[in-house]
């Protein structure tokens, strides 16, 4: 057994030596593909008992495998009981390298290895605990399976399937979803598919020039992706929703009003503030708010446009 107490963001050499087992790897996946985990994520997502995942994410840790951020630092000096995030490091990513092109991360290696500054990690947290939450409704409905994004990009054929540019107001607006997925009903093989926004509402809602980033400005492109039927021609999507969890109810209201003066499209785009989201714990099945003043659940797959 280890010596002591090992440090928490400082690989420590009195580690015992390891050696790979599957569930590691299903681990290494894993957090490759949502670049940063959460330990409650990983432990939801890994079966085994809490202490066995946490004991072997400490070792894949100290052995250079995984990656604990140090921008997550600060708020372990606030006292309390914290659950570690976690990154894929070089071994991991080394190691993992040799794998099927299906299961390729959204960014290279080198992307994946560069230091994650707060803001960016707080954003990417919100989207790791949206998608593992779908993940586990999906696995209790026992008739909706996750379409992931690796699987959507596979069949597109492009070098950056889910990046594109649309035509709003003679300007060119590029769009690149925080994550793509699809829900597939297991008996008819039917699906709808998603872009998910997630919005910790840094930016502002509204402004008065397209070249400046706002909320507005990515419904304007989502609205020209309809419209143009880039969803169709670009990814052979019949139709796509677009779902935003952001930050609070107010916000919430703030974004549907922005989305209720657009000339079209508007029932593509569903809201939810994240307290919800906790609370309700199943995105199947939690009510979402529209622009047209309804709600909505995901698992009733209703026509958008």
């Amino acid at each position: 057994m280890e010596s002591g107490r090992l440090p928490r963001f400082k690989r420590s050499s009195a580690v015992i030596p390891i050696r790979l087992t599957e569930r590691d790897h299903h681990i290494l996946r894993h957090v490759r593909r949502h670049r940063f985990l959460l330990s409650d994520h990983i432990d939801a997502l890994v079966p085994g008992s809490r202490q066995q995942i946490l004991r072997r994410l400490q070792r894949l840790f100290h052995h250079g495998y995984l990656d604990r951020p140090r921008s997550q630092l600060e708020y372990f000096h606030q006292g309390g009981s914290k659950s570690i995030v976690y990154g894929l490091d070089r071994k991991g990513a080394k190691l993992l390298g040799a794998e099927s092109a299906q299961l390729r991360p959204r960014r290279d290696s080198k992307h994946l290895m560069q230091p994650a500054k707060k803001v960016y990690l707080q954003h990417s947290l919100l989207v790791s605990t949206v998608m593992v939450a779908l993940e586990h409704s999906c696995a209790r409905s026992g008739t909706v399976r996750l379409v992931r994004e690796e699987e959507l990009a596979a069949s597109t054929n492009l070098r950056e399937s889910f990046r594109w540019t649309v035509t709003v107001h003679s300007r060119r607006l590029g769009l690149r979803p925080d994550n793509v997925f699809g829900l597939e009903h297991m008996q008819t093989g039917e699906r709808s598919y998603y872009f998910l926004e997630a919005d910790r509402a840094t930016m502002p809602v509204v402004r008065r020039a397209l070249t400046q980033s706002s909320f507005q400005r990515k419904l304007l492109a989502y609205e020209a992706t309809w419209r143009q039927d880039i969803h169709r021609s670009r990814f052979g999507f019949h139709r796509f929703r677009v779902l935003t969890v952001t930050s609070n109810a107010e916000r919430v209201r703030h974004l549907i009003e922005a989305c209720s003066k657009l000339r079209r499209a508007h029932g593509i785009f569903l809201f939810a503030d994240f307290p919800s989201l906790q609370r309700h714990g199943d995105p199947l099945t939690m009510p979402w708010q529209s622009a047209r003043h309804s709600v909505e659940t995901l698992i009733s797959h209703p026509r958008a446009g």
